[in-house]
């Protein structure tokens, strides 16, 4: 580029002497004999720089033609691209949604008898607690005294039974007497056992092994189970852990249960190879989707309700021929790319009409109009025409 900026200087200064002599010649032509100077020195003077304008106009042809020869081999040359060979490969297509971690075994704690003050407890949140472990004490006074009541009934009557089987025992008295103490003494161990059983459930125990995921009590609040809309006591056992996504209905003739999931924690940094273990059957009202699950191992760095990444796989074909969506153009005939193509030993662009399939990412299946082995023009590519001869190096 600089050698061509020095030789049109060069052209731009011989045509500026040659103005200079044309000039000269038209003043000397219509001048007067009485002007300055001698004729014979003019003419002399005029006969040099005719000299000057030759050797001026041999250099300009010799310009021309090195200009030419120059631009004559930047044309044969070609405009510069890049291309890549088109192979068979895996296209896989992908539905791309966001769920969230559950658990399969979640507790929701709650009184197994009447709601009733909390006098101890014996849990904080993300404590791990086993099966039937003691997670609460309620009050408990009320079956305390019952139970102390029908107690003290119970030894006497006991006392009674006892003295009349003795009598019995020596031929006096009724049959009838005895066992009416008999059954007293039954009827009040029946009622201790049912007051017990009540007592019992004052001890709020857990009926699963987890952690305790929530916990919204105090001692002296009252037990019910529900703190307005939140559990008073959640425990999750997360040794099975699930993705729940929700599906939208215009993919529901896309997915079936075993269908391959991909999942992403990117907060935990986890990812998972799945399936689809259930589908429910009701379309949300509000949502208009489905609810799906999907099973992962347990993990100590996963969440309860942390958020999941899913891609569920609808579609693959293991041998496509994908390209780069940016490479695909269209006109008024349709979609296409360009290829190179030989002629007369030269490179050039062919512009080649495609049918496309399914688009995942930057990346577009083509179902037909390219060939494996075509050579795919991937930069480059803009303002080319049919025909241009082209150059990748």
């Amino acid at each position: 580029m600089m050698h061509k900026n020095k030789d049109m200087k060069n052209v731009l200064k011989i045509f500026s002497v040659l103005s200079i002599i044309t000039i000269f010649s038209a003043c000397n032509n219509g001048g007067d004999t009485g002007k300055k100077g001698d004729v014979a020195d003019k003419k002399a003077q005029l006969e040099k720089l005719k000299d000057e304008q030759k050797k001026l106009n041999d250099q300009i042809t010799k310009l021309q033609t090195e200009l030419g020869s120059a631009d004559t081999s930047s044309a044969n040359k070609g405009k510069l691209v890049s291309a890549s060979s088109i192979t068979e490969q895996t296209f896989d297509h992908y539905i791309d949604l966001q769920g969230h971690v559950d658990a399969d075994n979640i507790s929701y704690v709650t009184p197994r008898g009447t709601p009733s003050q909390v006098r101890a407890l014996y849990i904080k949140e993300g404590d791990f607690v086993k099966k039937g472990q003691l997670l609460a004490k309620l009050d408990d006074a009320v079956q305390l005294q019952q139970l102390q009541g029908v107690k003290t009934q119970l030894a006497y009557a006991e006392d009674v039974y006892k003295r009349y089987k003795n009598l019995w025992d020596q031929g006096i008295g009724t049959e009838v007497q005895l066992k009416t103490y008999e059954n007293t003494v039954n009827s009040l161990k029946d009622q201790i056992n049912t007051l017990t059983t009540g007592w019992e459930m004052t001890n709020v125990k857990s009926d699963v092994t987890g952690y305790v995921e929530q916990l919204n009590l105090k001692v002296g609040e009252t037990f019910t189970g529900m703190a307005g809309t939140v559990p008073q006591i959640e425990i999750v056992n997360a040794s099975t852990l699930k993705v729940v996504t929700d599906v939208p209905e215009n993919y529901l003739d896309k997915i079936h249960k075993g269908m391959p999931v991909d999942i992403k924690l990117p907060d935990a940094n986890l990812e998972f190879n799945s399936s689809i273990s259930l589908i429910n059957k009701t379309i949300g009202l509000n949502n208009r989707a489905v609810t799906t699950e999907a099973k992962i191992p347990y993990n100590p760095t996963v969440h309860v309700n942390q958020v999941a990444q899913v891609r569920i796989k609808d579609y693959a074909h293991p041998h496509s021929i994908v390209i780069p969506l940016t490479v695909l153009q269209t006109d008024e005939n349709g979609k296409y790319v360009y290829i190179i193509s030989t002629e007369n030993g030269k490179k050039v662009a062919k512009k080649k009409v495609v049918q496309v399939g399914q688009i995942y990412g930057n990346n577009i299946e083509v179902k037909g109009g390219l060939a494996v082995g075509d050579q795919l023009i991937t930069e480059g590519f803009q303002s080319l025409y049919e025909g241009q001869v082209v150059t990748t190096s």
